[in-house]
């Protein structure tokens, strides 16, 4: 009775893995970012990326949120965050809206505001699999990394020079969501 029970529970957990398999190695999964999730495909990603995150140390941010601080992070944000997770005031880029999953608009709405700076830092120094998040290990300092978190943590919070510098483009003119015209449009 135990040896039929034992063999019952390998078979199927080799037919839930030979189904698994059938599932991806026939084309059945969704690919394209403009598919629907696969089944628990959203719910998976947040537990195992949750449960990963619990498991690591919560330093407090490594810089104050001074203007300093935030007028620096605000430099390397639009350097290297803005055109996926935008700008204040700003639609969207081209780049953001074919993403899958939506890239999280830090400037709109509470954005990761409420997540907790330790958390953010991770995500921004290691980036996250199959979501187009880039880590930037190796790229940014520490402290550029702490400087881009503490301004998106004080997204809601953030002066009017902070604002405007995120807005202007190093020639202080406005920045603009349309991209720049083609060498041919000139």
């Amino acid at each position: 009775m135990f040896k039929g029970l034992l063999i019952g529970i390998l078979l199927g957990v080799l037919g839930v893995a030979a189904g698994l398999y059938f599932y991806f190695a026939t084309g059945r999964a969704p690919v394209a970012v403009t598919a629907p999730d696969m089944p628990f495909e959203h719910k998976l990603a947040h537990m195992a990326l949750d449960a990963y995150l619990q498991k690591l140390p919560h330093p407090e941010p490594g810089v104050p949120a001074d203007d300093k601080n935030l007028l620096m992070g605000a430099e390397v944000y639009k350097k290297n965050c803005a055109v996926c997770h935008g700008l204040p005031g700003l639609e969207k880029t081209t780049i953001a809206g074919g993403m899958y999953p939506k890239p999280p608009e830090l400037f709109h709405g509470t954005g990761v505001t409420d997540d907790e700076a330790w958390e953010s830092f991770w995500k921004v120094e290691n980036g996250i699999r199959m979501t187009g998040m880039p880590g930037f290990h190796g790229a940014l300092s520490e402290t550029q990394i702490w400087q881009v978190v503490v301004l998106v943590k004080n997204a809601d919070k953030i002066s009017p020079a902070v604002r405007a510098a995120l807005v202007e483009t190093p020639t202080g003119a406005p920045a603009s969501a349309s991209p720049a015209p083609s060498p041919a449009q000139k």
